[in-house]
């Protein structure tokens, strides 16, 4: 009996080769998919049976979350009422390896009837669904991983990896930006580090740790405690800017300075020309200085360098953004 982990490698060195020949297969044909899709006045309708039915629901959802509006409809429930949902302007991919499935072929007639754009991904060229449709996309495969040749595996990966290729290029041709991408995805990762701006997660009013350039440091040490910032502002009357005083420069100036330390003011102690961030910037932005500044907090001004509040790095991460 072969070793497992030989088998795993077998598997996946047989669908990668399936993968890799897809790209010697991509002509004009391709071309002319993702122009009929392009120019498309309505939706894409992905369909397919079985396995190809589940890789089908993942092509039309990586489409639809790359800005080209899609949904997937079950073949068998199609012929009972589901065309419906079906216009004339939009257009179907249906995927079947043998290119022979009843419930797809059954399709045909009504596709036809109504001049809905069919592009069939098939393992076969020569199959009634590929010689019925308007583009047919060969995804065929030398083989399938599967010891016994007709599970499917290579050729599930194949259709699945031709989907992705049809929705990213239908991305670049239409523009799609990182920020047009984050609006189908408010909830998500990209959507947050996107859209959170420094505002929504800075600390303000009287959460501020303030102390003057004459405060005692065993008073503006209180402050940093009492404000749980890690970071105290030093300021003028105005609340203008002049420095911070951190966790880290307290550590630092009791190695260098010793008993004598609390008996010093916050403006002999404090980092000058702190870093700052606007309100209006995202937080990831603030995220990056604080990761490149090896620091945990930017305090942010206003237009007149007026203290208007502090964000830290633990309520940036709390928001799952890293």
């Amino acid at each position: 009996m072969e070793n497992i982990i030989d088998i795993a490698k077998k598997v996946l060195k047989i669908e990668a080769d399936a993968v890799a020949a897809l790209a010697e297969k991509l002509d004009s044909t391709f071309e002319k998919a993702i122009d009929i899709i392009f120019k498309s006045k309505s939706r894409v309708v992905v369909t397919g049976m079985g396995k190809s039915g589940l890789v089908g629901k993942k092509i039309a959802a990586t489409l639809a979350s790359t800005g080209t509006p899609a949904f997937f409809m079950h073949p068998a429930e199609a012929s009972h009422g589901d065309l419906g949902m079906v216009t004339s302007d939009d257009v179907i991919i249906a995927i079947s390896n043998s290119g022979e499935t009843a419930e797809l072929s059954g399709l045909i007639p009504f596709l036809k009837r109504f001049n809905v754009g069919l592009i069939a991904m098939t393992g076969s060229r020569n199959s009634t669904l590929a010689r019925s449709a308007d583009v047919h996309l060969d995804v065929s495969v030398k083989e399938e991983a599967c010891p016994l040749g007709v599970v499917p595996t290579a050729s599930t990966t194949a259709a699945l990896a031709m989907g992705d290729a049809i929705a990213v290029a239908l991305l670049v041709k239409r523009g799609l930006k990182q920020e047009d991408f984050a609006f189908f995805h408010p909830g998500g990762n990209l959507g947050k580090k996107l859209f959170i701006k420094v505002k929504d997660l800075m600390h303000t009013g009287d959460a501020l740790p303030f102390v003057s350039p004459e405060t005692e440091m065993t008073k503006a040490v209180v402050e940093i405690s009492s404000k749980r910032l890690g970071v105290a502002i030093v300021s003028d009357a105005g609340k203008k800017i002049l420095g911070v005083l951190t966790d880290g420069d307290i550590r630092r100036g009791i190695e260098k300075w010793g008993k004598e330390f609390f008996d010093m003011k916050a403006g002999e102690v404090m980092t000058k020309n702190p870093k700052t961030i606007s309100e209006d910037e995202l937080v990831v932005k603030a995220l990056s200085i604080m990761e490149t500044h090896s620091i945990t907090s930017l305090a942010v001004p206003d237009s007149d360098g007026k203290a208007i509040g502090v964000i830290h790095l633990h309520d940036i991460l709390k928001q799952g953004i890293a």
